[in-house]
């Protein structure tokens, strides 16, 4: 059975709020390393679920920066691209927690894992604001 990309993109979105949501336990709880990977799940299914609402579809990759470069490309926003290039380190930092969580011996800290779960949180906020949605 098909599943349409309306009601895709709505799991997507409600597993990306329940991997953010998890991503704050974590860092309460002091598990920092598995904080910073589920916020980086979280942003990731979050641009894949805004690219299935507003193009249909999505590339398969797990890089955050092209995920919200396509979507920048397709709102045409200046803003977006801005937001990209002053946030790119943290970015790129929290692109790296995908594979350094699981595979690697990597140690994150309090702050890390906040500043992650902020980043996350900042780069819903500008899409959804450019989409003209509430979180």
């Amino acid at each position: 059975m098909s599943i349409s990309h309306k009601s895709e993109a709505e799991i997507l979105r409600k597993r990306s709020f329940d991997f953010l949501r998890q991503a704050r336990k974590a860092l309460e709880e002091g598990a920092y390393d598995v904080s910073c990977f589920l916020a980086e799940q979280s942003l990731q299914l979050y641009l894949k679920s805004i690219l299935l609402k507003i193009a249909g579809d999505y590339p398969r990759t797990h890089n955050i920066r092209r995920l919200i470069g396509e979507i920048s490309k397709i709102l045409g926003s200046e803003e977006l691209k801005k937001f990209v290039n002053i946030n790119r380190i943290r970015l790129s930092l929290l692109e790296d927690a995908y594979l350094m969580a699981r595979y690697f011996v990597k140690e994150y800290d309090k702050e890390e894992a906040s500043d992650m779960i902020k980043l996350v949180e900042e780069t819903m906020n500008v899409i959804n604001r450019l989409l003209g949605e509430e979180n």
